[in-house]
């Protein structure tokens, strides 16, 4: 027993030459050994998972499993192939392809060699022959062919290891260092193996051929000929034309995935995945090119997750899988407040409400974002997004650029509504408010908590007034607090952005996104004296529940049927 390289790969090996000695059961037995030596490995390494629960060892054990499959291939020298040689008494069969050819010609069936083996035995070395040669022979033209996307495919690999071995190192991480390193191993190996058997088969097909045509000039001349064609179509099957080198890409057909698929339709699954073969059904605009083999398009699939449906309560609901053909809006900032309602469940309205008192500090730059989105997937469904924000600046400010956003979308939607409102209002203080000018505005917001808790019982058609009307409100009760309003100049900026998207009938894909009001600054704010900063108690904090609820009947049980989108709102700096 020992260890060595079988051209490139490192093997262990065990000399089994004493085993022609035996009798054929005995060489038999032999040539099972290096079987029974994996099913005992497997054997092992399951009773290790079932003491250790330890899922990465199945892997092992199915790698085990698909060895000793490979190793009973008989058409090169694994296991396979020295079962049938000992099992038909033919020592080696390659040496047997040539006279097993020519014995097959008509010409040549009664020539005294073709009787060497029994008739049995014939058969199925002929046998052997006729299926291994084709075989060979087609995979050596594909491994020719592919290489070059292989070796591409490789590179590649190997870039992408080098990057993790290299986070790895600066990470101080030796375990995954040493993991990458075994992995560019275990790519580099199969690489330089095909780059060997290819280089090497020429050279025994150049030299064998100059060898045997030693003696005639005409047959020289023709062989070099025939090796001068040969590399000229090597180099037109590998010149760098194209997608020659292009590596491998997990949807493309020939791959493990692909054969998998085609063996067992069944196992890709109702819809299509990264790596899949599905038929489905593709729509192009009349003007645009068609994709060939050639000229391949990139697409998108959108494929919904299955199950997700909504609850009353934020706090345990199941977000949404993000089907949209666009990023997910940024998650909201300190300061910034965002409502974002998505429903993919059909029969469901979902709610999002934020509501966001924000103060801002003397010399603070004022850059809140009040963001309102609303996105449907489904069919006789709604979304329904409101955001409100009040931001008070108590003092001087030079920069001043609130944004107020909203909006709505519909994709492939059937009998589906959403509705996204933002509203923001920007006021500017000379002064702290009085104690009761805080006390009128912490009664009238925790009014504002409350209606936004309850808004999904308010048809949308008068959300944008009563926010309006609350607007109107709070900048009644800063106008009238003499504390804050010393000097005669304040800047106050109300903003509205409302975009409802409705979709009632059709079966394409309805997608509209409207394009909300920019932002409206608030006027500059007047000089004032030094101010005393708001305490913890003057901070209301944002309220913002997000609620998906189930209706008992079709739509209109949840929205109301005098819902009537309000338009895109307008905002008139003040």
């Amino acid at each position: 027993m020992g260890a060595g390289l079988y051209l490139v790969w490192p093997a262990f090996y065990t000399d089994v030459t004493d085993s022609y000695r035996l009798g054929r059961g005995g060489r038999l037995r032999t040539d099972l050994g290096g079987l029974y030596f994996n099913a005992i490995v497997a054997v092992a390494i399951m009773g290790l998972w079932w003491a250790t629960g330890f899922d990465a060892l199945l892997l092992v054990v199915a790698t085990q499993i698909l060895q000793m499959v490979r190793q009973l291939l008989p058409l090169v020298r694994f296991d396979g192939y020295h079962i049938l040689a000992d099992a038909t008494g033919v020592p080696d069969l390659f040496q047997r392809i040539k006279p097993t050819l020519l014995g097959l010609l008509p010409w040549n069936w009664g020539r005294p060699e073709n009787r060497v083996l029994k008739p049995w035995a014939r058969a199925v070395v002929s046998i052997w022959v006729l299926i291994t040669v084709p075989l060979l022979l087609f995979s050596l033209v594909l491994m020719v062919l592919a290489l070059p996307r292989l070796l591409a495919t490789a590179w590649d690999s190997l870039l992408k290891q080098q990057e993790m071995f290299s986070d790895a190192l600066s990470a101080g991480d030796v375990t995954g260092a040493t993991v990458r390193v075994l992995a560019m191993a275990a790519v580099a190996l199969p690489t330089l193996g095909m780059l060997y058997i290819v280089v090497r088969l020429l050279r025994q097909l150049v030299t064998g051929l100059w060898r045997k045509t030693s003696s005639s000039v005409l047959q020289r001349t023709a062989a070099m000929g025939a090796v001068v064609a040969l590399f000229a179509g090597l180099a037109w099957a590998w010149w760098p034309d194209g997608g020659t080198y292009r590596p491998v890409q997990p949807y493309e057909r020939g791959t493990l995935v692909d054969a998998t698929t085609s063996v067992f339709p069944n196992s890709a699954g109702t819809s299509l995945r990264e790596g899949g073969s599905r038929r489905t059904v593709a729509l192009w605009p009349s003007d645009a090119p068609k994709p060939t083999r050639e000229h391949p398009q990139l697409s998108m699939v959108l494929v919904p997750v299955e199950g997700s449906s909504g609850s009353a309560d934020a706090s345990q609901s199941i977000a949404p899988s993000w089907v949209f053909p666009f990023d997910r809006p940024a998650a909201p900032e300190d300061g910034d407040n965002q409502a974002l309602a998505v429903n993919t469940t059909d029969g469901s309205v979902t709610y999002s409400v934020a509501f966001a008192l924000v103060w801002a500090e003397d010399g603070e730059p004022v850059d809140n974002r009040n963001d309102a989105y609303a996105f449907a997937n489904c069919s006789g469904c709604a979304a329904v997004a409101v955001a409100f924000q009040v931001v008070l600046i108590v003092g001087q400010t030079d920069v001043l650029v609130p944004e107020n956003l909203s909006a709505a979308a519909n994709y492939n939607c059937l009998d589906c509504l959403t509705y996204a409102l933002a509203s923001q209002l920007v006021l500017t203080l000379d002064g702290p408010l009085g104690d009761a000018s805080r006390e009128q505005l912490s009664a009238l917001w925790a009014e504002i908590a409350e209606y936004g808790r309850n808004i999904r019982n308010v048809p949308v058609s008068e959300i944008q007034g009563r926010l309006t009307a609350y607007k109107e409100k709070i900048t009644a009760i800063i106008r009238n607090d003499p504390s804050a309003t010393r000097k005669a100049g304040q800047a106050t900026a109300p903003t509205d952005a409302a975009t409802p998207t409705t979709t009632l009938t059709g079966t394409t894909p309805a997608t509209q996104v409207p394009d909300g009001p920019a932002p409206a600054p608030s006027g500059s704010a007047p000089a004032s004296a030094p101010v005393q900063q708001p305490t913890p108690d003057e901070v209301t904090p944002s309220f913002a529940p997000d609620e998906t609820v189930q209706p008992t009947g079709d739509v209109g049980g949840a929205l109301p049927e005098d819902v009537t989108p309000a338009p895109t709102g307008q905002g008139t700096p003040r």
